[in-house]
């Protein structure tokens, strides 16, 4: 693939680019789901192409092709620069780009299976077995699973000199348990909602996650939600457990940390950033007991935001985003480090596939777990009134990123150190770093998942990319609970 590569550098260079870097790019994917005893659907996919990224006149362009026959990508290259000559009439200053060590190399998701090597029969038995399990439990009225698997190839050449070539492998797997009873529906999700658990990992994964042998408990929690009283509303302790934590991470913390949102360079989907650059090193975004790091590198562990080099070349890297309650960094990519003063590129900037523009992503946005010995069971055992809440069943926040709402799907209410009694439609609301300051206790290492979010959308054109959020069970005070599903 190197020299397809090099066709479009020397294009682009030929025709004035002073800067020029080519992505190609082999995909494969699967993804089977069943619904009520039945396969829902199963499709394999594969996608092939390379993009041509250059700056000419001070000015970006980019273009795409799927077609690698050498006239084709000399093509792709040209209009790259032309695209480029045109951008430059209306720019408001050149692209200044931080400098980066060009480097040779070859990496691989570490993994024990290749997923791909399982028979898609093996896949749907593993499918159809859950989704019995599921049904078997009266009550249960709709039962949804699914697996997803995928491999991205990637060969990566620029005109600085680097040569980098990335195979990266992902699975994910899940299930919903829904109990339709009057007008009201419940839904219990396992390992976590929309779409379960994902990693960067091969289908050992499927085995860890043990699906068929927690079918039956979910389904049962489903069920036993409509017995269950309505969530207490009011201003009480809270306790979310990991997978909930990370999603309020990739909201509250996560889209607003890319630079390109606080920049104006980006708005789309997730709209801005309160985070604006005169709050870097000076604003207090939680209490001292939270430390928020952007981890790309594989001693992080397995996430979906965890790779040897982003599509620009740079290394994964470790960027501290809270330290002790202090915001600390953003999320930065060649050309945006200079505005936050410095001299070397996060390393975020990523794409969905060949025919997308590379933007600022989240890696691994992850909640460091507490340092002291502290299990879940011992953080409720320490809580005197409150509620703890799993896995996420609605979010909404707007579009500077403060104000939200999420609401769960099970909670229990703890009363006097224990679990008194199940509740249904918990919610709880605030302000980001209100609620950030309220954080008391967090469990330690033993508790810490590091789970994946494989549909974070961003982009116009839309691009869905996987992002990492590691987090361990939390409690927050005297938060706002209750009203987001009331009378519901």
């Amino acid at each position: 693939m190197k020299h397809v590569a090099n066709w479009a550098l020397d294009i682009a260079a030929l025709r004035g680019a002073s800067y020029a870097d080519v992505r190609i790019v082999a995909q494969s994917s699967r993804a089977l789901t069943t619904k009520n005893g039945k396969v829902g659907s199963a499709s394999d996919a594969e996608s092939v192409g390379m993009s041509v990224r250059v700056i000419a006149d001070g000015a970006w362009g980019f273009a795409a092709s799927d077609d690698l026959s050498r006239a084709a990508v000399e093509a792709t290259a040209g209009r790259a620069v032309e695209i480029a000559r045109a951008s430059a009439r209306v720019k408001q200053h050149d692209v200044q780009l931080a400098p980066e060590k060009a480097v040779t190399a070859e990496w691989t998701t570490p993994h024990k299976i290749d997923p791909f090597t399982v028979s898609v029969e093996q896949n749907i038995d593993l499918l159809l077995k859950v989704d019995s399990e599921l049904r078997a439990v009266a009550g249960i009225t709709l039962a949804e699973t699914n697996l997803n698997f995928n491999r991205d190839e990637q060969w990566f050449v620029s005109s600085e000199g680097a040569n980098i070539h990335q195979t990266k492998y992902s699975t994910g797997a899940g299930y919903a348990a829904y109990a339709f009873a009057g007008n009201e529906i419940q839904k219990r999700s396992y390992p976590n909602s929309y779409g379960g658990q994902w990693q960067n990992k091969g289908y050992e994964l499927i085995e860890e996650l043990r699906l068929a042998e927690n079918a039956r408990r979910i389904a049962e929690e489903a069920v036993a939600l409509h017995h269950a009283d309505q969530c207490p509303e009011g201003a009480l302790d809270i306790i979310l457990d990991s997978s909930q934590l990370g999603l309020q991470i990739h909201e509250s913390v996560g889209h607003p940390i890319e630079l390109d949102r606080v920049l104006g360079m980006e708005a789309n989907f997730a709209g801005t950033s309160f985070l604006t650059l005169d709050k870097l090193r000076t604003l207090r975004y939680g209490s001292e007991l939270v430390n928020v790091v952007a981890d790309a590198r594989q001693e992080h562990g397995p996430g979906l935001g965890t790779f040897a080099f982003d599509d620009e070349g740079v290394p994964g890297q470790c960027t501290p985003i809270i330290t002790n309650g202090l915001f600390t960094g953003y999320l930065s990519s060649r050309e945006t480090a200079h505005t936050i003063g410095e001299n070397r590129s996060g390393g975020t900037l990523r794409a969905e596939g060949w025919n997308r523009l590379p933007m600022i992503r989240m890696t691994n946005i992850s909640l460091l777990p507490g340092h002291e010995p502290l299990s879940l069971e011992e953080l409720i055992a320490a809580t005197d009134h409150g509620v703890f809440m799993q896995t996420n069943r609605s979010w909404s926040i707007d579009d500077k990123r403060y104000n939200f709402q999420f609401g769960c799907e099970i909670g229990w209410e703890i009363k006097r150190g224990k679990r008194a009694r199940m509740v249904k439609n918990p919610s709880y609301s605030g302000i980001t770093t209100e609620f950030w300051n309220s954080l008391d206790a967090i469990c330690s290492r033993d508790e810490w998942t590091l789970w994946g979010t494989p549909n974070c959308g961003k982009g116009q054109p839309q691009q869905v990319m996987g992002t990492g959020h590691g987090a361990a069970p939390s409690r927050f005070r005297d938060i706002k609970v209750g009203s987001a599903y009331r009378g519901s």
